[in-house]
């Protein structure tokens, strides 16, 4: 066994894994990398098909993020943001203000919902800009701060006399954070602290694949392109807002992950749900908290329906529906992948609340140590430079497409039940029978043996449950994307192959 493998056998609990099983083999020992591969200390070679956990946009060793930290090196690598500022975190905020608020955004009023209209509703205020940044370390901490701001402005314009609800999906997993945990709907990862955590309410997830009310038999497509409902998902968060409503304590927020939830098991939201329910949940005076820590910064693609001017450069999966939520959470790519660092956007509306003399004490007591890093916020600055360049969005819209037709190599597997794609996003849901849907239980491990066969490929990426993720950096080439795909097909094919 490698040394350094010895070590971390020795010292090192990861985070979401089995240790028992951990203990059990020698592990993959990551070194070195550079574009999409990645190279043991072996010296054997991958493709980083999940962006190292959702979070290398541009690859890896970029060397214009490369340059940009190493210019910040050479002034200050990290200054308190507690009573003090800094340069780059300064033009960071500017940058995410820009490209958060996209041509056209803060003009439109979403569509009056049928479910409105019948309630005698009028459709409510148009988007509002969102001005203000709250940095922070991770996507965890971006949904706390988002959480806590929502959870006092609440309490400060509706009289303080209520404890403020929230409210999110099925399935849903905002980080680890207490506040975050709370908002989760994870039985499996949440079960263990439920002491520590206050109550959330759940509504249905748009499962087109499972949805009970989807009167569709399985074809060899996306359960989205062929589902029979009548948009009975949406008539639920109505119902949860309305009954909310009539206990005299109305929903402070709606929390969501735009297009996809990542966790959940890559589960996707099809046209139109977005802008229906944030519809209903503006209707009953509640804010929108968007969790784009794995959807933003160009991940959910292109959207050339999109209700904004130049959807090509849209960089936030809300913006596809046309919606502007009031907590935009980020982190993951926000660096691309390089540091830890988060941000919180909201409007000049909530930060309003928090303003006052030193005596009223209405200041926002939070805080991180590393807030505004310079190291991070110039990694960022780098990082969005390439996203807004054109060969970045020329590559991104290639791979799109490649990916789109790579995939479609897999309907004649037995075990893909669904391939779920939204932009550069990718959940293939293995079954035991596509014609009967009938789930893998998770201790047959499906989606991890899997990965396992893939790396063995050459490629590398993680399961969630029996949910096989392919996100690859947008440098991803279209033949290392065919070999992405074309090891997941492999590993499928040795892993359920029947004993001689």
């Amino acid at each position: 066994m490698h040394p350094l493998a010895q070590l971390d056998r020795r010292h090192v609990w990861h985070p979401f894994t089995q240790m028992r099983d951990w203990l059990r083999r020698e592990p993959v020992v990551l070194v070195s990398g550079r574009g999409a591969m990645v190279r043991d200390a072996r010296g054997r070679e991958y493709l980083d098909a999940n962006s190292s956990i959702w979070t290398n946009l541009h690859g890896h060793n970029h060397p214009k993020i490369n340059a940009a930290i190493r210019r910040q090196l050479g002034k200050v690598a990290h200054t308190s943001a507690l009573g003090l500022a800094n340069e780059p975190a300064a033009l960071l905020a500017a940058e995410l203000v820009k490209v958060a608020n996209p041509p056209g955004i803060c003009d439109l009023r979403l569509t009056i919902d049928e479910t409105n209209r019948r309630a005698g509703r009028k459709s409510p205020i148009a988007n509002r800009k969102l001005e203000k940044v709250f940095f922070s370390d991770d996507g965890s901490t971006a949904v706390e701060v988002a959480l806590k701001l929502a959870y006092e402005f609440a309490r400060r314009t509706r009289g303080g006399k209520a404890r403020p609800k929230f409210l999110s999906l099925a399935g849903a997993y905002h980080g680890d954070t207490v506040g975050a945990v709370s908002l989760g709907h994870i039985d499996l990862f949440h079960r263990a602290c439920a002491g520590l955590l206050f109550k959330s309410e759940q509504v249905m997830s748009p499962y087109c694949y499972r949805c009970p009310f989807n009167r569709a038999k399985p074809e060899r497509a996306d359960a989205r392109e062929y589902r029979r409902c009548n948009w009975e998902c949406v008539g639920k968060v109505e119902q949860k807002f309305s009954a909310q409503k009539k206990r005299g304590n109305p929903f402070a927020a709606f929390v969501v992950e735009p297009l996809m939830q990542g966790a959940a098991g890559m589960i996707p939201q099809p046209a139109g749900w977005l802008r229906r329910v944030v519809e209903i949940a503006r209707g009953h005076g509640g804010q929108i908290i968007a969790d784009e820590v794995m959807t933003g910064f160009g991940r959910t693609g292109r959207n050339p329906e999109s209700r904004i001017q130049n959807p090509e450069s849209n960089l936030f999966a809300s913006h596809h529906e046309g919606v502007q939520p009031d907590y935009l959470c980020l982190a993951k790519g926000l660096t691309g992948g390089y540091l830890p660092m988060a941000a919180t956007l909201t409007t000049q509306k909530v930060f309003a609340a928090f303003l006052g003399e030193y005596g009223e004490f209405k200041t926002f007591f939070h805080g991180h140590s590393y807030t505004g890093n310079q190291l991070g916020a110039s990694a960022a600055l780098a990082s969005l430079e390439i996203l807004k360049s054109r060969a970045s969005v020329k590559a991104r819209a290639r791979l799109e497409e490649v990916l789109h037709d790579e995939l479609k190599s897999l309907w004649p597997l037995p075990q893909v039940g669904d391939i779920r794609q939204v932009g550069l996003v990718v959940g293939v849901e293995l079954v035991k029978d596509w014609r009967t849907r009938e789930p893998f239980d998770l201790r047959e491990r499906a989606g991890i043996r899997v990965c396992e066969a893939m790396a063995r490929h050459g490629v590398l990426t993680r399961p969630v449950g029996s949910v096989v993720v392919l996100m690859p950096p947008y440098c991803t080439t279209p033949a290392q994307a065919r070999k992405m795909v074309g090891a997941l097909r492999e590993a499928i094919i040795e892993t359920f192959r029947s004993p001689k």
